[in-house]
């Protein structure tokens, strides 16, 4: 058994922000993550992190602004406030760690457009800005001297008397199973990107922080709210960033039109993402795409700019779909991206649950409502990666450790053992399921939804989960079984599945991500708030909550 302070689940940008600033605040830190955390999805991230610096004339009021109608008035006010306002200072602790964001000619931190926003306030590094800023915490975590439990997965979290205590984790080398005892848990385990296929997502976005806090009776709220990328390459669905967009990258139908004149004639290529997938999707709908797809033109960009901003797009484009797009249009679709959604959290990380805190994609504080603004989601991250983890460690100076033992994990260690000895007769293995299930998602909650698909995804749903009772595991042995990972993964996603299909049948109207062509228009009247899905004995139960207004009313959107 192990002793923590705080133990953090996940590696990526929020987790290992937490960790710096938990163990800077003086308390034990221990970070669990199944994979080296480099290698954590927070790696993938491309364009850049935004935040409004007053020396380029910007100011935090009007990137709020920005991303409260980004938003579509979902997001909670308060909560976006706060981010906006801690945006400058996080960036430039960034670059003292050592992150070597762009510079324009004067020397400056450089910046590019991004959509849904007036004033350009995106920083980067070149198209690998989440690669620049991971490998910098990683080190400054390691400089700290943070315990990692690398290639752990996480089983369960401990509940004792209401509160979370501690976790139950599988050392994925030996199959081992052990407890963690930690005063105050940090869940910050990514998002759940592969529950739909195709997807951005690294194969690794399972869902698991949001499972493990859903199944202790922590809700999960606005799980309806999925982004469908604009910009994603045809068949594999790799991302191609939105920073191409930024640097002046046009859209493109079949008939070489900029079709988005149309949809968002003052902002283009810019307008939010909702708006610009729902706009591809139509001119696919409608005839005027090429195989499912539409085209992103960067030939006109000049080679110079596109080796020293998009050199990873161009490597991309030409490694997984042989497209040259120095002197060739990318073709593009709308493709499964991001969670809006996650385990309910307040500003400071602190969920229903008490010693369990959220920050990052598997946390919901609601700054992006209905949709999320490209380069918040770095921004998000830091500022209450940051935030929770000096709660959580403040928290714990006034906590003592639960009484467990090893035996606390004798359940999970039998539950495993019975996963094990699942016969092959009569049963599947993980991959058709997850295949299967990915498959009714992306049919029935992508661009555009209606009641029927939903009520069809609900059904497939439940009979997947019915199939997964009889999952077999084909390797028995416990060194790194990857196949007993997989199929543990797959029961995370099936609830996290679960929750998206409720939330999106119950919100009975259009707004950011969530386009019901049953209910075309935005209800200001009766669903300006927040769907929760919570677990009980009986089965999910959906819960609503009010949006927190501040200073910006709800407005008609138009870009």
């Amino acid at each position: 058994m192990y002793d923590h302070d705080v133990l953090i689940i996940g590696a990526g940008l929020a987790g290992m922000r937490a960790a710096l600033s938990a163990r800077q605040a003086g308390a034990d830190v221990a970070v669990v993550t199944k994979v080296h955390p480099v290698r954590s999805h927070s790696n993938a991230a491309q364009g850049g992190i935004n935040a409004a610096l007053s020396d380029r004339g910007d100011d935090w009021h009007d990137h709020a602004y920005d991303t409260v109608k980004g938003s579509d008035y979902l997001g909670d006010q308060d909560a976006i406030e706060i981010m906006c306002r801690e945006a400058g200072d996080e960036v430039i602790a960034m670059e003292h760690y050592g992150v070597t964001f762009n510079r324009d000619e004067e020397g400056k931190l450089g910046t590019r457009n991004f959509g849904g926003q007036r004033q350009a306030r995106t920083f980067f590094v070149a198209d690998f800005t989440g690669q620049a800023l991971l490998h910098v915490l990683y080190e400054q975590i390691l400089k700290e001297g943070v315990r990692i439990y690398e290639e752990w997965f996480v089983l369960r979290l401990i509940e004792d008397d209401g509160k979370c205590v501690g976790a139950v984790i599988m050392e994925i080398r030996t199959g081992e199973i052990h407890v963690v005892r930690a005063k105050t848990v940090i869940m910050a385990a990514g998002g759940l990107g592969r529950v739909f296929e195709p997807s951005t997502n690294a194969l690794i976005c399972t869902g698991d922080g949001m499972g493990l806090a859903y199944r202790i009776g922590t809700p999960l709220m606005d799980m309806e709210m999925v982004q469908y990328h604009p910009t994603t390459l045809k068949g594999s669905g790799v991302l191609i960033t939105e920073g191409a967009r930024g640097d002046g990258a046009y859209l493109l139908n079949s008939e070489g039109d900029r079709f988005m004149k149309t949809y968002a004639p003052n902002m283009m290529e810019l307008a939010s993402r909702d708006v610009v997938s729902r706009s591809e999707q139509t001119e696919i709908d409608e005839g005027r795409g090429v195989d499912g797809c539409v085209f992103l033109d960067c030939r006109h960009l000049g080679e110079r700019l596109i080796r020293e901003r998009l050199s990873q797009i161009a490597d991309i484009a030409k490694d997984f779909a042989n497209v040259d797009i120095f002197t060739e249009p990318i073709p593009i679709q709308p493709g499964m991206h991001y969670a809006m959604g996650g385990i309910k959290a307040d500003v400071d990380g602190r969920t229903p649950v008490p010693g369990l805190y959220a920050a990052g994609e598997t946390a919901c504080v609601s700054v992006h409502g209905g949709n999320r603004l490209g380069a918040n989601s770095l921004l998000d991250t830091l500022v209450f990666g940051r935030r929770s983890g000096v709660h959580a460690a403040d928290a714990a100076k006034s906590i003592t450790h639960a009484n467990l033992t090893d035996a606390s994990a004798d359940e999970d260690r039998a539950r495993l053992q019975g996963l094990l000895d699942n016969p092959e007769d009569g049963g599947e293995m993980f991959g058709k399921l997850r295949h299967d299930l990915g498959q009714t998602m992306d049919k029935n909650l992508a661009v555009y939804r209606d009641k029927a698909g939903m009520e069809e995804a609900i059904q497939q749903i439940k009979e997947v989960q019915k199939r997964y009772q009889s999952v077999y595991v084909t390797d028995k042995g416990k060194t790194f079984n990857t196949n007993l990972i997989f199929t543990l993964e797959l029961g995370f996603m099936l609830e996290a599945a679960e929750t998206i299909a409720l939330g999106g049948l119950e919100r009975t109207e259009s707004r950011g991500a969530h386009t019901r062509t049953d209910f075309p228009d935005r209800d200001d009247e009766n669903w300006l708030k927040h769907v929760l899905v919570k677990k009980t004995d009986d089965g999910p139960v959906t819960e609503h909550l009010p949006v927190v207004i501040t200073d910006w009313q709800p407005e008609v959107r138009s870009y």
